[in-house]
């Protein structure tokens, strides 16, 4: 007997409310803590192109001022 043939006699409801507020109450710690890595991980990736952005601007202002300057 699989699992399709199972939910097939089931009403409506247990299907779409029941078994989803189960799994969320059973996985929700589990699903919160991935929700939460994954957000964490973007903003720590965005910190890090910012920085290097930053960086690499900072780079490009400095050597133009430099080479135009031509006391070197």
């Amino acid at each position: 007997m699989s699992v399709r043939e199972i939910f097939a006699g089931m009403p409506w409801w247990v299907k779409w409310v029941a078994v989803p507020v189960i799994a969320i109450v059973v996985f929700g710690g589990l699903i919160a803590s991935v929700i939460g890595f994954v957000i964490g991980l973007l903003f720590k990736v965005l910190v890090f192109v910012i920085l290097v952005g930053g960086l690499v601007f900072v780079v490009r202002k400095f050597m133009s001022s430099s080479s135009s300057r031509g006391d070197w």
